[in-house]
């Protein structure tokens, strides 16, 4: 794989703090990095994009560290090497990362990298959020996850499934090294990224591997799809149950029922819950304070958004805002 996003350098030093904190605005709060070793001085580089549902990241240094869960939002991380080798070692287990072999990193897990010495060793970090994960299993078995998708630490990127997932990866890079408009979109930057999650979950061994195994799974009835796309183009305006219910072409109890028997929960707790969703990347994301990107997306009484933001997320949205 070629050194990806060449023109999204954030930076370039020989002080590792410079890379420890720039790693941290990448990733918009969600991880935590130390020194294992203590700082050494080096080339420390680091090239980036953050986006919506995801960041990656191009890492070029000789520095030890270890990686842990912050209190930002949920991910997951799939870290592959680009020239050189990583030793890498999470909850007990390790694998070389180089281009034969990925990492994969669940929410919540402490990884440790170390650059194998004395080559200089590059590395490439794509965060996930685990909301598209969840979102992603439901499309292909009909219903969420009952608890959260677990990935086996080592995919294998020589064989086939292993293959198609870096191929997928590279294809994001590709776009983003573009430079064409088209490729800068949210749009289709977050339609490859769903593509490397279904890839990622039909090809790594994971703790719900037998629900994709077991035949063919019911998709979401059409009166499901027609609510949930209805939902998500309509997401920054008021929605009402009636709304959603005339999207779907069908009664409102109906509609209801359908949510709660594949969803798990109503339609307005899922409105509300993607609502809080974009909030919270919004916030770790963007400048912009706290009242103007609530009602951005469609939130008309504050108090209440706080109360059910802290609900939510454990925190406050002020202080999800200060970490950024």
């Amino acid at each position: 794989m070629p050194a990806p996003l060449r023109n999204f350098l954030i930076t370039k030093s020989p002080h590792p703090v410079d890379l420890l904190n720039a790693v941290t605005r990448l990733f918009g709060g969600s991880i935590a990095t130390s020194p294992l070793d203590g700082l050494c001085r080096g080339d420390h580089e680091l090239r980036g994009v953050a986006a919506r549902d995801f960041a990656v990241g191009y890492f070029a240094s000789p520095l030890d560290v270890r990686v842990s869960s912050a209190g930002g939002r949920s991910s997951y991380f799939v870290n592959i090497g680009v020239s050189g080798a990583i030793v890498a070692s999470c909850g007990g287990l390790h694998t070389t990362l180089d281009t034969a072999t990925a990492g994969v990193v669940n929410p919540g897990d402490t990884q440790e990298l170390r650059p194998a010495r004395p080559s200089p060793s590059r590395f490439l970090g794509l965060r996930i959020d685990a909301a598209l994960v969840d979102q992603e299993f439901t499309a292909l078995t009909g219903r969420p996850p009952v608890s959260t998708v677990r990935f086996d630490f080592a995919l294998d990127l020589v064989k086939p499934k292993g293959r198609a997932v870096l191929l997928l990866i590279r294809s994001l890079l590709e776009q983003l090294d573009s430079g064409d408009p088209l490729f800068q979109r949210a749009e289709l930057q977050r339609s490859q990224l769903r593509c490397i999650v279904t890839a990622l979950l039909l090809a790594q061994p994971h703790s719900h591997t037998g629900e994709l195994r077991d035949g063919p799974q019911p998709g979401h009835p059409r009166s499901l799809r027609a609510a949930l796309a209805f939902i998500e183009a309509n997401l920054t305006e008021h929605i009402a149950l009636g709304d959603i219910a005339t999207a779907a072409d069908c009664a409102p109890r109906t509609i209801s029922s359908a949510f709660r028997d594949r969803l798990g929960l109503s339609p307005l707790s899922y409105v509300r819950n993607l609502r809080l969703d974009r909030i919270r990347q919004d916030l770790l994301t963007t400048t912009d304070n706290v009242g103007t990107i609530a009602y951005r997306w469609g939130v008309s009484h504050l108090g209440r958004f706080a109360g059910d933001y802290h609900s939510r997320f454990n925190e406050l949205p002020s202080d999800t805002a200060a970490r950024r």
